[in-house]
């Protein structure tokens, strides 16, 4: 059975990404970070398991490695955002966000990649965001995270290519969970009137773009960065 690790796994677009790669029979490791009982309760679901991966740390990074084993799949998925004034955010969050968006995710995917490599095949998806691609007014850091998520996929691609491995970067725009659930009716509608489609973008969405991803029909797509984010970007 092929294996798959979904860090940010218990979350809305983690948990969805969680069960289409499971309907697509993947044994699925749902990575987590503090959510324990959501990622429990969706790896009973989906007959996977929950392993805790804290990106920021390195040590846990180190023993979730050493507990999944040989994976096909890596689905680097687990974000922090943080929405003020670039003035206002402390020196803590900012590293937090680099952390957890960018420095953790480079470092679960080197400590991935021998097996990978070992094995000439293999696939990386990362979890971006359109603000890495045009950025975001009081999203600053988070935006220069995902900014360089877009980068290291690139060059990552280019990289391992030569060993069968595949790597790509989905870029979502606006999507519902419960991230987004801070806005108010008003400011919903009007991020909505800012959507070409004019609709929010769902989990779902992302997900069914990891497992076309993931896929043999995406077998010779490797270093892009694919948009699911209804028009705000194109």
């Amino acid at each position: 059975m092929k294996k798959a690790v979904v860090t940010g796994g218990a979350g809305g677009i983690g948990s969805a990404i969680c069960r289409v790669l499971a309907k697509n029979g993947y044994y699925v490791y749902v990575g987590y970070s503090s959510s324990t009982e959501k990622a429990g309760n969706l790896a009973n679901e989906i007959h996977g398991e929950a392993v805790k991966i804290d990106v920021s740390d390195s040590d846990s990074i180190e023993f979730a490695v050493g507990k999944v084993g040989n994976v096909e799949l890596l689905v680097n998925n687990a974000g922090l955002s943080e929405i003020d004034l670039f003035t206002s955010i402390s020196k803590e969050k900012s590293s937090k966000i680099m952390q957890v968006n960018l420095i953790g995710t480079i470092e679960l995917t080197r400590k991935i990649l021998p097996h990978m490599i070992r094995r000439k095949s293999g696939c990386i998806i990362n979890i971006g965001s359109m603000w890495g691609e045009v950025g975001a007014s009081c999203e600053v850091d988070y935006s220069a995270s995902k900014a360089g998520l877009i980068g290291f996929t690139k060059a990552l691609a280019k990289e391992v290519a030569p060993s069968g491995i595949r790597v790509n970067c989905i870029s979502p725009g606006f999507i519902m969970t419960e991230m987004n659930s801070r806005f108010s009716p008003e400011d919903l509608e009007l991020i909505r009137e800012e959507i070409p489609l004019g609709i929010f973008g769902e989990p779902r969405h992302v997900a069914d773009t990891v497992e076309f991803l993931a896929s043999e029909k995406a077998e010779y797509i490797t270093g892009q960065i694919i948009g699911v984010n209804g028009g705000m970007v194109v």
